[in-house]
């Protein structure tokens, strides 16, 4: 009766011998190295959240400049998988109008505030 399990290695309880290799293990391929990194979904997920903000600051602050903000990051999210550059180049003038317009934003509600327009009447 022979009690080595069915496969190409023997029943070996504390490893293989001295000078064999053992048998590679689920996942272990010898001489392959490390499997490659993910790819990042950078640009991808950039776009996405320039997109929901962009429309975010025109519905909530009536933010003039998010308007196109918003057009930039819908075509920079259609090309991200064919023309990744172009793609970054239209992300960053997304990103500038957002942040211009939102300091414009806090600019003029300052303005207005120092200047006493916020200021109710008395009756």
């Amino acid at each position: 009766m022979n009690q080595d399990p069915p496969g190409d290695y023997p029943y070996q309880p504390y490893g293989a011998p001295y000078g064999q290799q053992p048998p590679p293990y689920y996942g272990q391929d010898y001489g392959y190295g490390p499997p490659p990194r993910p790819h990042s979904e950078g640009p991808r997920a950039q776009a996405i959240v320039a997109l929901v903000l962009n429309l975010l600051a025109i519905v909530s602050c009536c933010n003039i400049l998010a308007i196109p903000g918003a057009v930039l990051s819908g075509m920079a999210l259609g090309r991200t998988t064919t023309e990744p550059e172009a793609a970054r180049g239209m992300l960053v003038w997304s990103w500038v109008l957002f942040a211009t317009g939102f300091v414009l934003t806090i600019a003029t509600f300052l303005f207005l505030g120092f200047n006493g327009y916020f200021d109710e009447e008395p009756s």
